[in-house]
């Protein structure tokens, strides 16, 4: 009686883990599209607009050159002082995000990317960090649309 109840069980379990669905995994493509838009303005007005969003958005610049057209920037971290107090363990949370802005033909294209990174270490001298890209397609359109107001503001 307990092995028809293990194997109705058993497969019970089989049939819903067939019915859930994967995550999707978006292509390439598919990121670069969320992460990317064009601008009929020059790489000149462009550049400080992008630049501008960060700081907005509350990110240190960490990094900027104008002629290469990259931007690297971070947010400031954020302790989970419980897990430290109680546990030992330092867990930390930050979001960097680059920029790059190259001009082709005539318009000037911008390419975003944020990254939310996780770093943890204990008092035993362990540490691990992750590193996770963060695909909101959300996060990505408020981003563009402050650039595109801060280059009117620019351009006007």
């Amino acid at each position: 009686m307990a092995r028809r109840y293990s194997l109705f069980f058993g497969i019970v379990l089989v049939l819903i883990s067939a019915c859930a669905a994967p995550p999707k995994v978006m292509t390439p493509l598919e990121i670069q599209s969320i992460q990317t838009r064009e601008y009929e303005a020059s790489k000149n007005v462009v550049f400080p607009s992008v630049i501008s969003v960060f700081q907005d958005l509350a990110y240190t610049i960490t990094s900027a050159d104008k002629e290469t057209g990259f931007i690297s920037a971070e947010s400031a971290s954020q302790s989970d002082s419980v897990m430290k107090f109680w546990l030992g363990v330092t867990r930390v949370s930050q979001t960097k995000a680059t920029g790059f802005i190259e001009r082709i033909g005539s318009v000037t294209r911008v390419r975003l990317n944020f990254v939310e990174v996780n770093q943890t270490s204990s008092n035993y001298g362990q540490s691990d960090r992750e590193d996770t890209p963060i695909l909101e397609i959300e996060l990505y359109q408020n981003a563009f649309d402050r650039v595109e107001n801060a280059i009117f503001l620019r351009s006007g």
